[in-house]
């Protein structure tokens, strides 16, 4: 029964979501308050239909209820509750569920917290959302139902798939959504802008925080996945330009672009129909992805969908909404202004090469994933665009803008001083060189290259410090006025440093471990030893466990440094019962942001197994740096300045010397 509630939620959702499709829309071109009024209550409504429905869904998992069908093609009745709890959306019909459920949680935000909003904005706003809304159940009904009963009814489940069987896909999908479904809100914001002929700086100052949260969610999801791919497929790499790790690289990209043109927007009302296409194009490279991974046109461990017809459907979703938004944005944009003029130097001009850069790069990583599927189309030549292509395209374009980050937020609005500027950054250029310079010589070498990457790294932590420091004006007063200054500098400018400096320690943890890693690949016996950075690997020998719905075979190592032992650990390969599918758990130990990474191999008919040792100095900066960018972004948006509808607080009035007389 609570199955069949879940289905009716959804269809009800449909219902909803086409009155609020419709009716305000209607309202707000005749300024009928009530029709406009609509569109919260019934947004709200929404989210709480879809809430039911994914509830239900995941009543089924957890009670492992086999009459459901998507619950038996994903699902063991042995599995840990966790994991029944991330199959939900461990497959196609339960991510497009939880796809659906982020979308209608947004435009439930929106209609909660955008209270100060214009009302035609609004109304607008939330109309947009719920077309998607009616687009993506739609979709789920009828091509992806995941209520969809089997009778008779099955003693047990085929399992979920192994590589998914792991904590961190009960973190990564959520992430990743909330990013890509965020932008959803900038994209709505953009087209009730066009409809109504608005834009000013008030939109820029009400989407930015929308915008943020997205890119904030994104990057956690992006560095999740990452980290997830790491450790769980036994590979060794943490980034494998993946088709689908790309999809959700370019509305990262394009997100990025978006804060920073939105702040110019916000701050000089310039670059306005530049911010609305970009709020268009990043929203499209979210479904893009989403088509990407649903459709089945691609082979990966993230893809699911296998029947073309979802695929036309995702197909037809983007055709209209991507080409209609971009058709109305040609129709509309003419109509509007262009918005301030400003000097090329000046932080107007580095946020625009900001926006240049970061587009061409978005540019090259689409083209590199499309075009091997746009030629097998075509022509039916099958070729691949891996890793070579993307270091050379991206890596090349992304380093001068690695360069130029510290110096936008120390140039002034409208004009700035390109000498002063470097005046500021000189040391933190020369204390960047040197720490480069020292890594590589305590390293013991490598490509000289290298050092440029790491300079690159440090010169971004030290020029967001250098940013800190003369916003505060350390140097220039004495320290307790620079202390009071830096304590009250707004939290956005300690968000823009820490977003830049979590840039910064990511490219040092990508340079340093590019350059300085080792991979030893050794057949092995009980007893044998192999050297990886400083440490001896010892393997002891292997033996037989088992887990809850898994049989593996484990092989233990010893690490020893200057003849004491400093740590030990397992590595296995897993088969799972119920699919017979085989996985690979790679031992891992950490020494500070350093790891020692070990992975078993194929048996040898000799008795001894293949190992894989890597050594990989540095690596967890990969991660720490987007945890420091996600840092920024929260700080960034609990500045007051940030949060939408949030009231200026007000000066109390000066008293008047009558006044003091009357007290």
């Amino acid at each position: 029964m609570i199955v069949e509630i879940g289905h009716y939620a959804l269809v009800l959702t449909l219902a909803v979501a086409i009155l609020v499709s419709v009716l305000p829309v209607i309202g707000a071109r005749r300024n009928d308050t009530g029709m406009m009024e609509l569109a919260a209550k019934g947004s709200l409504t929404q989210f709480l239909l879809v809430l039911i429905s994914f509830s239900a869904l995941t009543w089924a998992y957890e009670t492992s209820d086999f009459s459901v069908k998507n619950v038996w093609e994903n699902s063991h009745s042995a599995m840990p509750a966790i994991f029944r709890f991330s199959a939900v959306w461990g497959n196609h019909e339960g991510s497009m569920m939880l796809w659906l459920l982020i979308l209608t949680f947004f435009s439930a935000l929106v209609a909660f917290f955008g209270r100060n909003l214009p009302e035609t904005l609004k109304a607008n706003t939330l109309a947009v959302q719920s077309w998607m809304t009616v687009a993506f159940t739609l979709f789920i009904l009828l091509t992806s139902n995941p209520f969809m009963r089997l009778d008779p009814v099955p003693a047990e489940g085929e399992d979920l798939n192994p590589i998914l069987q792991d904590v961190g896909l009960a973190i990564h999908p959520p992430l990743l959504y909330l990013g890509y479904v965020g932008f959803s809100v900038c994209f709505s914001f953009a087209i009730a802008a066009l409809l109504d002929g608005r834009l000013d700086a008030a939109w820029a100052r009400w989407v930015r925080p929308w915008a943020l949260a997205a890119w904030t969610f994104l990057t956690a999801g992006i560095a999740m996945g990452s980290y997830w791919a790491y450790y769980e497929l036994g590979w060794g790499g943490w980034w494998f330009w993946d088709p689908v790790e790309n999809a959700s690289l370019m509305p990262w990209l394009a997100g990025t672009a978006l804060l920073h043109s939105a702040l110019v927007m916000e701050k000089r009302e310039a670059l306005k129909i530049w911010t609305v296409l970009l709020a268009i194009v990043t929203f499209s490279l979210s479904l893009l992805g989403t088509f990407l991974v649903r459709s089945g046109v691609l082979t990966s461990v993230h893809s699911f969908a296998t029947d073309p017809s979802r695929g036309i459907f995702i197909l037809g979703i983007l055709t209209v909404f991507i080409g209609g938004a971009f058709a109305l944005f040609a129709w509309r944009a003419p109509l509007l202004k262009a918005g301030g003029l400003f000097a090329p130097i000046s932080r107007e001009g580095a946020l625009v090469l900001n926006n240049l850069i970061l587009t061409v790069s978005t540019a090259s990583v689409l083209i590199g994933t499309l075009y091997p599927l746009v030629l097998e189309t075509l022509t039916g030549e099958k070729i691949s665009v891996g890793a070579p292509f993307f270091n050379l395209t991206f890596g090349l374009l992304m380093a001068p803008l690695l360069l130029a980050v510290p110096f936008g937020p120390l140039l002034a609005w409208k004009r700035g001083d390109l000498l002063g500027a470097l005046q500021r950054l000189y040391v933190a250029a020369g204390l960047a060189f040197a720490a480069a310079l020292v890594l590589f010589y305590v390293r013991h070498g490598g490509p000289v290259l290298a050092v440029l990457g790491l300079t690159a790294g440090f010169f971004l932590v030290f020029g967001a410090i250098a940013d800190l420091w003369y916003r505060a004006g350390f140097g220039k007063t004495s320290l307790s006025v620079g202390w009071r200054r830096f304590a009250g500098l707004p939290r956005s400018a300690f968000g823009t440093a820490l977003g830049h400096a979590g840039l910064g320690i990511t490219v040092l943890g990508i340079v340093a471990v590019t350059t300085f890693e080792t991979e030893t690949v050794v057949e092995m016996k009980p007893g044998q030893v192999v050297e990886a950075g400083g440490f001896q690997v010892t393997f002891d020998g292997m033996r037989s466990a088992s887990g809850p719905n898994f049989t593996e075979e484990q092989g233990h190592f010893s690490i020893v440094r200057d003849g004491r032992q400093v740590a030990d650990t397992w590595s296995s390969k897993r088969l799972y019962t119920a699919r017979r599918m085989p996985t690979t758990e790679a031992g891992i130990i950490t020494f500070g942001t350093s790891q020692l990474y070990i992975s078993l191999g194929d048996p040898m008919t000799n008795g001894g197994i293949v190992v894989r040792v890597w050594w990989k100095p540095y690596v967890l900066l990969i991660w720490g740096g987007a945890l420091v960018m996600m840092a920024g972004g929260f700080v960034s948006l609990s500045d007051r300045r940030l949060r939408v509808g949030a009231p200026a607080r007000r000066a109390k009035p000066a008293k008047t010397p009558a006044l003091e007389a009357a007290e």
